[in-house]
């Protein structure tokens, strides 16, 4: 059939997505699922990015190392650009499929002056996705465990935490943040716990998995018990890195970004089971970020497996691995929802209604919306509720008192368009 001359009245031609896209325009679908959906839930988003090579000066110029400051803005001038002082390997690169997937990279339109652009990008995405709260963590910095210069590490820690922490965080009171503590350095690590251990934007410590410590060694028993001390958790943010042997025969983004992101957080679960690190900080709380769910249900059935084989191998262990996993924390994203069978028997063996946390991994290419948890058919409202938001109210203390706007006020802001 031909359209009719009314039908041809009430088409509209949509603006194309791109990198200048107005956020609550990209995620308007979003905004009508959480209208349709979850408006009334408490909402908390664990994982979303800040794409902190925008704002790269930012924190080069809190450097407080006089030399790698100057080493850095100069090469912000030259060859260097926006990866100044970074370890940037392919991958990145890679995320955009070519430039078809635009989310990468985004530039905020209309930022109304005075305001910083992040925090303009990350308030229309909290309002769009019907999030109450959002926690953020840097990009191209989850290389920084594989830097061939430990001290750069620090120095750049010790910026982007201060840039998090003075300048974005004070500006909404919804952003929260975890503290990147530079790994490789113990002493540096123990130094940024004392110094954020209250602060109060700051809901806990994360180290970047994608790194080659053994994070059972002793030199990390002072960092843990601060940190156990603080009451805030502690997240390893997993990550890819093509550099590493183990991963150079793959020759796709897709499989490299398949194994690695589980890879590294595999190794680090395993290493704090079998050595009873939960047995020597059982007040620790331990998260575990931006692995997908699909490792768990393995990961507790082979260290099972392996213990009852060879129990004398893990003398300090009074529970089976696969129990203290249960009591693990972890987030969603990237949720792997090809098979509801699997993912089902997945979120019964983790215990995911009280242990399982909502992260959105936005702007990444695979970011989930918040409607991947409510169209679940297999999850009770209650569960729902507390993946969302509940779970991290509880790890994190965090008011439930609703902070977002409805879904029908953040539509209204761009009639015509969403």
């Amino acid at each position: 059939m031909r359209p009719t001359q009314l039908d041809k009245a009430r088409i509209r031609e949509l603006e194309e997505i791109g990198t200048r896209s107005d956020t609550r325009d990209v995620l308007a679908r979003a905004t009508m699922q959480a209208r349709r959906d979850y408006d009334d839930y408490f909402v908390v988003d664990i994982d979303a990015h800040v794409s902190e090579d925008h704002f790269w000066g930012e924190v080069i110029e809190l450097i407080d190392n006089d030399y790698l400051r100057d080493l850095g803005q100069s090469q912000l001038r030259s060859f260097a650009g926006n990866n100044a002082l970074l370890n940037i390997v392919p991958g990145l690169s890679h995320q955009s499929v070519g430039g078809r997937i635009t989310h990468q990279g985004r530039r905020e339109p209309d930022v109304p002056q005075g305001e910083h652009p992040f925090v303009v990008a990350a308030r229309r995405s909290m309002d769009a996705m019907g999030l109450d709260y959002q926690i953020v963590f840097p990009s191209a910095m989850l290389l920084l465990g594989m830097h061939p210069q430990d001290e750069v590490e620090v120095a750049l820690a010790r910026a982007f935490n201060r840039w998090t922490v003075e300048r974005i965080l004070p500006m909404d009171e919804r952003l929260k943040a975890f503290v990147y503590l530079p790994f490789n350095t113990p002493e540096a690590c123990e130094t940024l716990v004392a110094q954020y251990a209250d602060a109060k934007d700051v809901i806990g410590f994360t180290v970047c998995s994608t790194r080659n410590n053994a994070i059972h060694a002793d030199c990390y028993a002072r960092l843990y018990a601060m940190i156990e001390e603080s009451g805030k958790p502690l997240a390893f943010h997993s990550g890819y890195h093509w550099g590493d042997p183990s991963f150079a025969q793959l020759n796709r983004f897709a499989t490299m970004h398949a194994l690695s992101f589980t890879h590294y957080n595999q190794i680090h679960v395993s290493n704090w089971l079998i050595n009873a690190m939960p047995e020597r900080f059982p007040r620790l709380k331990m998260l575990w970020v931006e692995s997908g769910l699909a490792w768990i249900p393995f990961l507790m059935q082979r260290l099972d497996h392996e213990v009852l084989m060879r129990p004398s191998e893990a003398p300090g262990m009074k529970r089976l691995p696969s129990e203290y996993m249960a009591e693990m924390w972890y987030t969603s994203q990237p949720m792997e929802r090809t098979n509801m069978e699997l993912l089902e028997a997945t979120m019964k063996v983790m215990k995911a209604e009280t242990q399982l946390l909502y992260s959105s991994d936005w702007p990444h290419w695979d970011w989930d919306a918040p409607s991947v948890i409510t169209s679940l058919p297999f999850l009770s409202e209650q569960a729902k509720r507390n993946i969302l938001g509940l779970n991290a109210a509880r790890l994190f203390n965090l008011d439930i008192k609703p902070k977002k706007p409805r879904a029908d006020a953040v539509l209204a802001t761009r009639p015509g368009r969403s």
